[in-house]
């Protein structure tokens, strides 16, 4: 017997509310080396992170399929935090 899933991955669960301080959830992704190499070349093209560029074309898919949660905060700063 396998595990109940977590409610956030329960099918028709609607979307949680983040906190300000929210951690942000870590996936692990598996991709062709070839797909990650051509990602990696595109990421730093744009001077992202192989990570920053997944996150933002997974963004722009949700957005134009109009799927992207109203709540969804912005994309992270780049560069480092400020001091505080």
């Amino acid at each position: 017997m396998s595990p109940e899933p977590e409610p956030e991955h329960e099918p028709g669960a609607g979307p949680r509310q983040r906190s300000a301080g929210a951690a942000r959830k870590q996936v692990l992704l598996r991709l062709d080396p070839l797909v990650y190499d051509a990602l990696a070349r595109w990421a730093g093209d744009e001077l992202r992170s192989a990570n920053a560029q997944i996150e933002f074309l997974l963004r722009q898919a949700l957005k134009d399929a109009g799927r992207l949660p109203g709540a969804a905060g912005p994309l992270p700063r780049r560069g480092r935090p400020p001091k505080s």
